[in-house]
């Protein structure tokens, strides 16, 4: 590692948002340009430098600094310097001069110590010494703070985060409990916290850290799609990861559960924990359903049988006996699922709603879960349809630091009518927030395909609804003789039932090509995307295909597919733009997809007569493209949906994976031109039915699955679902179950 000594003589550019700093030192010999996270330097500071040498191809040999201390100046001109170099508001060069004439060697310690005797200086009053005082003591604590957390691992970006928050109590904080990192800073989880808990010297058996460690993983649960985790599996899951006993975990959990960070309740032989959010969203949601249920909605009087005549003659739209039911119960019910396959007709009848809602002027609300979710909605409806955290207006009032929906019970979305398709999707957190929005008496239809993968999020609840009773439910089962011609719809009904699928029938749309090796398969899929499907249907290559894989890992699981597609479909070329991060590369023009939510990214339009030119939010599963990469800046560029700019720092690249392969369940809400898929041997979690049903139900036009037949007919066969902890169903069956011992 380089090492370098200098003064900061000129700081070229700096990112406030992060500390990334570019910037120029003098050594002895030579003049040095350094980039990197370097908060709280300014210029004329003297600093300790550590790092690698890289070459740039704009900007030539620069260090890339990965550590650095600043260096508190040990002479009178130094000091003078440091104070006048704009770091202390107020101060300029004769000031500094007066400063450090009149106390010397002393001059740092008065400032830090004794402030009030500033005030012995010409021209420094007492609001003055104050305030030159206090901008003082914040430049040099977070200097300390930088170099105390450093020693840890914890970087200076972090630093800065950490700072923010606990200002002058910081190292006090943290060496009392080091775990409230895990709660307090995004991006420090337990397992950081826990390496610099260990460091500090923080017992293994420290109540803060069992009582973290039991958060921890309970949140864990949480990422896995459980809204709750029962009692013995939180505690065993919590043993092996800190290596505890079972009654330490226990207390940790009734000492959580009294400071109110989680909920306990009894469910049938054993008790169930809750993170106190899903908690509140269930019992909400549950509540709220029950009520839309049963209200008595405003009739609507007219005469079904003669408007679905008005459909079939002016529209030629005609429907199915249990299109028609839907129909039937969205007048007469506040909540209406209505769930069914592909090819069943789902769009129909939520067109030919549309059109009897309109007739009677009634104001219709549409959303889904994604952005490309809502933009198909918009496409086949013809009207605009939202996702449902702009539906919902997520911003920040006046009151709230943190962004939050601005429609909720004091201030419900005025519509007549809300539907929101793809709701298989949605979990809990988002019903939760959705139902808050919706009156009594606006009718609510929910539409999904019940038999897809559950959603990303945790929570069962599109099934949980269904099963509950509680609902109106009409399921479309009939399949239209449009989509009969489809071999795609065909099979994912077969898959569905159990069945074996149809493949390679001359001129339909389903493949299956056996390659029983997994070099083979990956070789074929590399194969498939860069020359055979493009050349004989006319397509791009990376826009137009899309690689979906049961698993991450593995020879062609998403991780080593997304190498090995990148390496063939945007090989590395002089004049491309790219940066590594954390052993990936990102090229402009490679295809990339959001995988976490963030409320706060700032997009804007490059359309020009757009409606809508800028706005924040980019969502988990949003595909876009690489645009550009600045080194410079430190800024990566993506543009979503064609025409949204989304511009990344890089310390923000964790928010990005390559897209050109992606795994089925990130997939959900998405329809791609053409959906390849690997067959192949995998955990039998990942190899069921649902989750082959889901991964050809994305294709529209064109499925090929590369692989072993065997394994094709184990995933038909698994027709075991991985349970997820949901209690929305069994207390929407509480309720059913109450309300029928009534009767």
């Amino acid at each position: 590692m380089i090492e370098l000594e200098g003064k900061l003589e000129e700081i070229i550019f700096q990112n406030e948002t992060n500390g990334y700093t570019v910037g120029i030192i003098s050594t002895e010999d030579e003049e040095v340009t350094i980039i990197g996270i370097l908060p709280a330097l300014r210029e004329g500071e003297n600093v300790l430098v550590k790092g690698k040498w890289t070459v740039h191809p704009n900007y030539g040999r620069q260090l890339e600094v990965q550590e650095y201390r600043p260096i508190q100046p040990s002479t009178l001109q130094g000091m003078i310097s440091y104070l006048s170099s704009g770091i202390i508001n107020g101060i300029g060069e004769k000031m500094a001069k007066r400063i450090v004439e009149k106390f010397g060697d002393e001059t740092f310690e008065v400032m830090q110590h004794q402030p009030h005797r500033l005030k012995e200086v010409s021209g420094i009053g007492e609001a003055k010494a104050e305030a030159i005082s206090e901008a003082f003591k914040e430049q040099w604590e977070l200097r300390d703070i930088i170099l105390f957390l450093s020693q840890y691992g914890i970087t200076p970006n972090y630093a800065v985060k950490i700072y923010k928050k606990y200002g002058e109590k910081t190292i006090a904080t943290l060496q009392e409990n080091p775990y409230r990192l895990a709660d307090d800073i995004w991006g420090i989880g337990f397992k950081k916290a826990d390496e610099i808990a260990k460091s500090m010297g923080i017992s293994p058996k420290s109540k803060y850290r069992i009582n973290a460690a039991t958060k921890y993983m309970l949140n864990c649960l949480h990422l896995e799609g459980h809204t709750y985790a029962p009692r013995k599996l939180l505690v065993e899951k919590s043993q092996q990861l800190i290596n505890s006993t079972a009654t330490e975990i226990e207390e940790a959990i009734q000492h959580l559960a009294l400071e109110q960070k989680i909920h306990i309740e009894k469910y049938q032989e054993d008790y169930i924990i809750y993170s106190m959010p899903y908690y509140y969203a269930e019992a909400y949601s549950c509540n709220k359903i029950i009520e839309l249920s049963q209200v008595v909605v405003e009739s609507i009087n007219i005469s079904l049988e003669e408007e679905l005549q008005v459909l079939a003659d002016e529209e030629n739209i005609h429907l199915a006996s249990n299109q028609k039911e839907a129909l039937q119960q969205a007048l007469d019910n506040g909540l209406l699922v209505i769930t069914g396959g592909p090819g069943t007709g789902k769009t129909t009848t939520i067109n030919s709603l549309l059109k009897i809602f309109q007739k009677q002027k009634k104001k219709i609300l549409l959303a889904a879960p994604t952005g490309r979710a809502s933009k198909r909605m918009t496409e086949a409806t013809g009207m605009e349809a939202k996702t449902i955290h702009r539906l919902l207006e997520l911003g920040y009032s006046e009151e709230e630091e943190e962004m939050n929906f601005q429609r909720n019970e004091d201030d419900p979305l005025e519509a007549d009518v809300i539907i929101v398709d793809e709701v298989s999707m949605v979990d809990i957190l988002l019903m939760n927030s959705l139902l808050k929005a919706v009156s009594l008496g606006t009718r609510l239809i929910l539409v999904g395909d019940v038999d897809q993968l559950p959603s990303v999020g945790a929570g069962n609840v599109l099934k949980d609804i269904i099963d509950s009773n509680i609902v109106r439910v009409v399921r479309l089962t009939e399949i239209f003789r449009q989509a009969q011609e489809s071999m795609i719809i065909v099979n994912a009904h077969k898959i569905n039932r159990g069945e074996e699928p149809q493949c390679n029938l001359k001129g339909k749309d389903f493949f299956f090509m056996t390659r029983n090796r997994k070099e083979e398969i990956l070789k074929t899929l590399v194969e498939l995307v860069k020359e055979r499907l493009p050349n004989h249907y006319k397509l791009d290559a990376i826009k137009d295909i899309q690689i979906l894989s049961p698993m991450k890992k593995g020879e062609v699981g998403t991780i080593n597919l997304n190498k090995a597609l990148q390496e063939n479909l945007n090989p590395p070329v002089k004049w491309k733009q790219e940066k590594e991060y954390r052993e990936k590369t990102y090229r402009v023009g490679d295809k990339v997809m959001q995988i976490k939510n963030n409320y706060t990214l700032k997009w804007y339009d490059i359309e020009a007569d757009s409606r809508e030119e800028q706005g924040e939010g980019v969502f988990n599963g949003d595909i876009g493209y690489v645009h550009a990469i600045d080194h410079n800046h430190q800024e990566l560029t993506v543009c979503f949906d064609e025409n949204r700019l989304v511009v990344y720092n890089f310390n923000q690249l964790d928010e990005l994976e390559l897209a050109y392969s992606v795994t089925v369940h990130k997939s959900q809400g998405s329809e791609f031109p053409v959906v390849i898929m690997p067959i192949t041997w995998g955990p039998p979690m990942l190899l069921t039915r649902n989750l082959l049903y889901t991964a050809i139900t994305r294709a529209k036009n064109l499925v090929v699955l590369v692989g072993t037949e065997n394994y094709l007919n184990e995933m038909i066969r698994n027709d075991k679902i991985v349970q997820r902890y949901s209690g929305l169903g069994f207390r929407l069956k509480k309720y059913f179950d109450f309300q029928r011992g009534v009767e």
